[in-house]
């Protein structure tokens, strides 16, 4: 696979049928993007997203520092998608174009956009295969085994969500759509999809928007179901970009994005009249620190985008991570300085203004986290059947660890 050119599709709000946005041509090691005059003729075309991708003519060269707009590259398989390609084409780590890996992977990514080879016919690249045997085929590849040929290609289109996990997409017979998201021999407790679905379910009860889950079994493994937020009831598919692409940074300089960074940004893109988007930040950053998720990087972050307006998405990868002691720090600084990161309630108060609160209002925040958790550990764990040892791995390690809470009313 050489390719060097590929035509973005989309899907307009409100529509079932993609229609061709534009032509992403490599160039170099850079990738330039042209709005199709058809798209740019429709008065239904939306921006694919303003700040990168302004809804004109012309060529569109990269913001500063990246190769690709990465309302592009949010659409673009991550570390898990990669691996799986690798594998169906037998190539090396990391071997292939941008373009090739968008050309590689299925249709029913992130999002609202796709990938094609054509301007005028839209093929979509998909999987038919049950939840046993996309999990059958995910372990074989963590194993680095050889794949039966049926399971091959269906497995390399069914996993265009981002991120470094195995995860699998499925629907069910209802026509809705999953995430199912697996365990991996890495994993410090026996069953992290357990965890992360009690996470989930204690970030509700914190009250954190969450998507739906819940937990099933392929041939005895346990799986957590995710549904998709990015796609609708009636089938229309929601235009979505990361933390990442809000801040204007690629994965090599994802270091350097910070919760206000994101901040900033979707204050500027909200809509007229709509609530301030820093309270419901704020407490994600607590409940991440209460649960000692280091994972949270720009990535693990997004909004949904209208053409206009940029709203948070559902929260999502609430996973605890593990941790030894009581020292911890957070992937994104959430204060003005590049070394706010530690993973302190007390100190997340102290920058309570950057998120429009005031003192008693983050504090106020923090204390219904705390209580929250506490009061729902047990009863989130058993809805989650999260077994008696996670449990006990976790209580006041990884959840609520006393360096986490330890003065943070002060």
């Amino acid at each position: 696979m050489t390719s060097d050119a590929v035509f973005v599709w989309t899907w307009l709000p409100g529509t079932t049928d993609p229609v061709v946005a534009g032509r992403l041509v490599a160039s170099g090691p850079s990738h330039v993007f042209n709005y199709g005059r058809s798209y740019l003729a429709n008065p239904a075309a939306i921006s694919l997203f303003t700040p990168e991708l302004p809804l004109a003519p012309g060529a569109h060269q990269p913001l500063p520092g990246l190769t690709l707009p990465g309302c592009l590259r949010d659409g673009s398989p991550d570390g898990w998608g990669r691996r799986v390609i690798e594998h169906h084409l037998k190539v090396s780590e990391n071997s292939l174009s941008e373009i090739d890996y968008m050309l590689a992977s299925g249709s029913n990514r992130l999002g609202a956009i796709d990938f094609q080879e054509s301007a005028t016919q839209y093929v979509p690249r998909g999987s038919q295969a049950s939840l046993d045997e996309l999990v059958d085929a995910a372990e074989l590849i963590q194993a680095g085994k050889e794949l039966p040929p049926e399971l091959d290609a269906a497995i390399a289109h069914g996993t265009t969500i981002g991120g470094a996990r195995p995860k699998v997409l499925v629907r069910g017979a209802d026509g809705v759509q999953w995430i199912a998201k697996l365990s991996t021999s890495s994993d410090f407790v026996q069953s992290q999809p357990n965890a992360e679905a009690m996470c989930l379910e204690l970030a509700r009860r914190v009250g954190i928007e969450v998507p739906q889950w819940r937990i099933t079994s392929s041939n005895g493994r346990t799986v957590l179901l995710v549904r998709r937020f990015d796609r609708t009831p009636a089938g229309h598919r929601r235009h979505v970009v990361s933390g990442l692409t809000m801040a204007g940074e690629d994965e090599m300089a994802a270091r350097y994005v910070s919760y206000p960074r994101i901040l900033e940004t979707l204050i500027a893109r909200k809509a007229t009249g709509a609530p301030h988007p820093g309270p419901l930040l704020f407490r994600r950053i607590a409940f991440n620190m209460a649960i000692s998720n280091f994972d949270d990087h720009a990535r693990n972050h997004a909004a949904f985008w209208d053409g206009e307006h940029l709203t948070l998405t559902p929260a999502y990868d609430l996973v605890p991570t593990a941790r030894s002691g009581e020292e911890g720090a957070q992937a994104m600084a959430y204060g003005p300085h590049s070394t706010d990161k530690q993973s302190t309630l007390r100190d997340l108060v102290q920058h309570h203004a950057v998120y429009a609160l005031t003192r008693t209002e983050a504090l106020e925040v923090v204390e219904q986290t705390i209580d929250t958790i506490e009061a729902e550990y047990d009863s989130a764990a058993d809805l989650a059947e999260v077994s008696r040892h996670d449990r006990a791995v976790m209580w006041r390690r990884q959840i609520l660890n006393v360096g986490t809470t330890r003065g943070w009313n002060a």
